[in-house]
């Protein structure tokens, strides 16, 4: 039996994909958490074979708790399932450490061939998003995103700002101080000629790294 834990801040996401999984043969959903905290603090708590987890969420976000939950419980298999697909988010995303990462526009059997194949220790990335990633490789000047130049670290911050999140929670919350905080702020403003928050918010919004929905969540 695949034991698996849905993380994501929406509660009805979380309860549409247990439906789903609840009809697998040998797939079990044994819990489940609304943000990245809570799915550190349950995988130190709880034995689980794979996590779905939700990439952009209150708090620490997706990023940061795979890293986490890898540090602490290195055999669990993390699934990035998130509505952002544009690079450089997979390429990020699998160095963290993370076995696949899916699509939440995927057809349920790719999620589940995707929980199945991560199990067995492959890594699955979708085929769309795997198409993407390796055209960045080909012919960069067509694919790639300003935010390839960003640092994984940096890209995680950006995500956290872009939701509103001010320096003093994201260095609460990462553990850093708000000085260095924002030194990693403005050497991203510096790296994508932006000026301030706004500017990054509306480059994010054009090149797909977020979108309305994710803004009005988390207000």
């Amino acid at each position: 039996m695949i034991t698996v834990l849905l993380v994501d801040d929406h509660e009805l996401v979380r309860a549409g994909i247990r439906r789903i999984l609840e009809e697998i043969k040998g797939i079990q959903v044994t819990g489940e958490a609304s943000c990245g905290e809570e799915a550190v603090k349950w995988c130190r708590a709880n034995p689980v074979d794979v996590v779905l987890m939700d990439m952009n969420m209150p708090g620490i976000g997706g990023l940061e708790a795979t890293r986490k939950i890898l540090r602490y419980s290195p055999d669990v298999k993390i699934i990035m399932l998130t509505i952002h697909t544009e690079n450089p988010l997979p390429a990020k995303v699998m160095q963290a450490g993370a076995a696949g990462y899916v699509s939440k526009g995927a057809a349920p059997q790719e999620v589940i061939s995707a929980i199945r194949a991560v199990n067995a220790g492959q890594r699955y990335i979708a085929s769309d998003i795997a198409q993407q990633m390796a055209l960045s490789q080909i012919e960069p000047q067509k694919a790639d995103s300003p935010f390839s130049c960003l640092s994984e670290r940096e890209l995680q911050i950006m995500l956290m700002i872009t939701r509103g999140q001010k320096v003093t929670d994201i260095s609460e919350q990462l553990n850093l101080s708000p000085k260095t905080v924002n030194s990693y702020r403005y050497r991203m403003f510096s790296k994508l000629n932006i000026s301030g928050d706004v500017e990054l918010t509306h480059l994010a919004i054009r090149h797909g790294l977020l979108n309305a929905e994710s803004l009005i969540s988390s207000e």
